[in-house]
């Protein structure tokens, strides 16, 4: 994955909060950011690791 995130959002239910995160685009996957320090970069993932990031949490794994 070379190319730059495009399209960042964060979460409606995150309302005016600033202690979010942001999910941009990339090639085949997603890119997380901190909406505190945006500058510090961000992560990257396969289509398949986020796929399997969201499912993990609609099943409450991480409680």
């Amino acid at each position: 994955m070379t190319a730059s995130p495009d399209g960042w959002r964060k979460s409606s239910y995150s309302g005016q909060q600033s202690a979010c995160l942001e999910i941009g685009r990339v090639n085949d996957g997603a890119a997380v950011r901190d909406t505190k320090n945006r500058s510090a970069g961000y992560f990257t993932t396969t289509h398949q690791q986020w796929a399997a990031f969201i499912d993990a949490v609609k099943a409450d794994r991480f409680d």
